[in-house]
């Protein structure tokens, strides 16, 4: 009986590397833009929190301490919508699988 719940435990153990493997990779082709001032600034990160793309709009050029205030803003925006959209998917991965309370945050659980 001993060896059958190792057995188990390995298989399951097992199927939430892969399930967490694949929502990393499908992490790494995420995108998410954040946006501040009405969408004067609008910042582009990947779900692995690796920029892509920074928009400013012209207007926003004017005004240098505005401006450093609206991109610190949308980068904010784009790092939670990133966490949000990253919790959802890690937690999806280890759905149904018990995770020690210590390891929790290390999946999205």
């Amino acid at each position: 009986m001993f060896k059958g719940n190792i057995a188990q435990a390995m298989q399951m153990a097992q199927r939430m590397q892969d399930s967490v493997k694949k929502a990393q990779e499908e992490l790494a082709t995420l995108e998410v833009t954040g946006q501040a001032g009405g969408g004067m600034v609008s910042v582009t990160l990947s779900g692995r929190m690796e920029a892509r793309r920074v928009r400013i709009d012209p207007q926003a050029l004017t005004d240098a301490e505005m401006l450093e205030d609206l991109i610190a803003a949308a980068i904010n925006d784009a790092v939670n919508k990133a966490n949000e959209e990253s919790g959802r998917r890690m937690s999806a991965a280890t759905a149904g699988m018990p995770i020690p309370p210590g390891l929790k945050g290390m999946f999205g659980a």
